[in-house]
């Protein structure tokens, strides 16, 4: 029932869709920062910028809220050539805009604000806590508050310039908010957002607070106190430091005038000291932090050896991942390619409650993430040239996927190729295509390990979480049925995904059904599918019967296989080997993969006659069969393809241009 795969997005064996659901919508009305006393326990102040004429305010809702309902209905991946970067702000917009707020609260107690561009968030939101580092300003996550802002309640804490509150004093501050909202809310995730400094006072005030439900998510947690004073025993100030870590010259300049403002000799003096009381009272405190953490670290940091930090806390909290940003610098939050957003959702660190539903709370990739993904994989459709067909209600096949039923639930069950090379081109075709978002029904070794060791780290597999995949459950499964999503499932898993030589196209299934009784509860239409290709793109050389015939392979296999999930224990014959290993493949000249979707079989009239579970048997039977005449119409097919070739296909596209559909063979 599950799926499974190495690293890749192509190479993987899982990612499922949900058609057209795209989250939850959102209110666009804005707010405007307002400082408050850190001594008042109620939320931010705001100040709406709408309209205080009531009819003109309905009307600019009404409006937004037509607007929001035709972005719905409107396939927002049908090109992503065509779909535009996200427009960030610059590095000297921020800079001006630590300028302002200083000049606004150059004195006074810390204080919490909730920036302009947040906009306004669902009633469930859960709350993020931003806490900056020495410089105090609240102004880290510049860059993306507009889409936080989307999913959460955001306070940001702002430390005036002048303000000498001791560290002891601001973890109190931050416990003080940190309990009131947990009284108001103790069914909402408190979510911490900290670097340096902050990531010291979130340290704290989670090992402080052990029965309240907080998320942790730091970022580039070096040991500050060893560099910083080391550049400042050479005379180096703070806007030395960053001038030689920088390469944008246009935005320094704007940044040295501010920076001394921000931090003059005399308080980065008290900031040192308190980071030094810091940085004891959090590593003190490390084994009494239970709580969920997401440690984000950069690859080029030039200031703080984050990785290395990263790593020791990665060991010394228990339930905690690590993202390693191998291209980005220091200032991580403020570079053009990094997205919390887009890292918390890879990571399944977004929830609502105090447990994740992968379903509920999994929010759709927006059309930017989609183009990111698009791109990285772009080189698989264009050297395969994917053909899919489907079946019409007349029994009618055609090229596209027209056949494919618009409302959900539907069940997509079919043939696992190796190490799933169909996954990318499927899942992305349906969201171009169909606007139909399929969400993986997959293998637990995804999401967790039973143990660290060998196998490749979590965050591999973030696309697949970005995508929509869930780890094999029944709970999932009544789930994704239960919200009318399209679901992809292979039956086959890992064995089928992991087969051996001379085994492509032979389907693993389990003797008995595992998914006809669920599909029929909730009237799911049960689409079979067969996929071939793999033979034209690779041939199957190393395989598990071959590595199992040397003892430092069959250790290597065993100890692969301890440290995942044991999926079907119960089960007998083949489908029950779900050890793990990684084949030797040695590409060929790309063939051209061929899709092919059957008839959908309808459960709905059949909800009573598949209680039985003979007859729910019978049907499973037939969804095998069907995925293997599926399988064999386009192993007889392709033989008559002109272009199952890579270079007659190249060819053609010279002449007709490399946007043209490559024609195949006659239907």
């Amino acid at each position: 029932m599950a799926a499974t795969g190495p690293s890749l997005f192509v190479a993987s064996t899982l990612v499922t869709s949900m058609a057209g659901n795209s989250g939850r919508n959102r209110c666009l009305s804005s707010f405007r920062a307002m400082a408050v006393s850190a001594d008042q326990k109620s939320s931010p102040a705001t100040v709406s910028t709408r309209s205080t004429e009531n009819g003109r305010w309905l009307e600019e809702k009404n409006r937004k809220g037509r607007k929001e309902e035709e972005e719905l209905t409107s396939n927002i991946y049908s090109n992503p050539q065509e779909i535009t970067d996200e427009k960030g702000k610059t590095l000297r917009e921020y800079f001006q805009e630590c300028k302002d707020l200083m000049i606004q609260s150059k004195a006074g107690p810390p204080r919490w604000f909730t920036p302009l561009e947040c906009g306004s968030h669902a009633p469930d939101s859960p709350l993020l806590l931003f806490l900056p580092g020495i410089d105090g300003m609240g102004l880290g996550l510049f860059k993306h508050h507009h889409k936080l802002g989307k999913i959460f309640e955001i306070w940001c804490l702002h430390i005036p310039v002048s303000d000498k509150t001791s560290f002891t004093d601001l973890v109190k501050l931050v416990e003080r908010t940190v309990r009131s909202e947990y009284k108001r809310s103790p069914d909402r995730p408190i979510y911490i957002v900290g670097e340096s400094l902050g990531a010291c006072i979130a340290l704290d005030v989670a090992a402080r607070n052990p029965d309240v439900d907080l998320v942790l998510i730091l970022a580039n947690p070096g040991d500050p106190l060893r560099m910083a004073f080391e550049n400042v025993a050479k005379g180096l100030m703070p806007h030395q430091i960053v001038g030689e870590l920088t390469q944008d010259l246009v935005a320094m300049s704007s940044y040295l005038s501010v920076l001394a403002d921000m931090l003059p000799r005399e308080t980065l003096l008290w900031k040192l000291q308190m980071l030094k009381s810091a940085s004891s009272s959090a590593n003190s405190h490390l084994h009494a932090v239970k709580n969920q953490a997401l440690l984000l670290c950069s690859g080029k940091d030039q200031l703080f050896p984050s990785e290395e930090e990263a790593q020791r806390l990665y060991h010394m909290l228990p339930k905690c991942e690590k993202r390693v940003f191998e291209e980005s610098g220091h200032f991580l939050f403020l570079e053009y390619g990094f997205d919390l957003v887009t890292a918390i959702k890879g990571a399944s660190f977004y929830r609502h409650g105090k447990y994740l539903d992968y379903v509920s709370d999994y929010i759709p990739p927006t059309p930017y993430e989609f183009k990111k993904i698009y791109e990285s994989n772009r080189w698989v459709l264009a050297v395969t040239s994917p053909v899919m067909l489907s079946t019409l209600e007349d029994g009618k096949v055609v090229r596209g996927l027209a056949g494919i039923p618009s409302e959900g639930p539907v069940l997509y069950v079919g043939y696992h190729m190796l190490l799933g090379f169909e996954l990318a081109p499927l899942v992305l075709q349906f969201l171009m295509e169909r606007n139909i978002l399929l969400r993986g029904i997959a293998h637990p070794m995804m999401f967790t390990r039973a143990k660290e060791g060998r196998m490749l780290d979590l965050g591999s597999f973030d696309t697949y979480r970005l995508m929509g995949a869930v780890p094999v459950s029944g709970s999932n499964f009544y789930k994704l049925l239960s919200s009318k999503s399209h679901a992809l499932l292979y039956p086959g898993g890992v064995r089928e995904a992991l087969h051996r030589k001379g085994e492509e196209y032979k389907l693993f299934w389990p003797e008995q059904s595992e998914f006809v009784r669920m599909a029929s509860r909730f009237g799911a239409k049960i689409v079979p599918f067969g996929v071939v290709g793999e033979d034209d793109v690779g041939e199957l050389v190393f395989d598990y019967n071959d590595q199992m015939q040397i003892p430092s392979l069959r250790t290597f296999i065993k100890e692969l296989t301890e440290e995942v999930v044991h999926l079907r224990i119960d089960a007998s014959g083949e489908v029950s080997n779900q050890d793990v290993y990684l084949p030797g493949v040695v590409p060929k000249l790309p063939g051209r993969f061929y899709y092919y979707f059957g008839k959908p079989i309808e459960t709905k009239e059949r909800k009573e006659e598949l209680r039985n579970r003979e007859r729910a048997h019978e049907v499973y039977l037939h969804v095998k069969t069907e995925v293997e005449k599926c399988i064999a119409y386009l192993k007889e097919k392709r033989e008559e393809d002109p272009y199952r070739n890579l270079m007659t296909r190249l060819v053609y596209q010279a002449m007709h241009g490399f946007k043209a559909q490559v024609p195949t063979f006659e239907l």
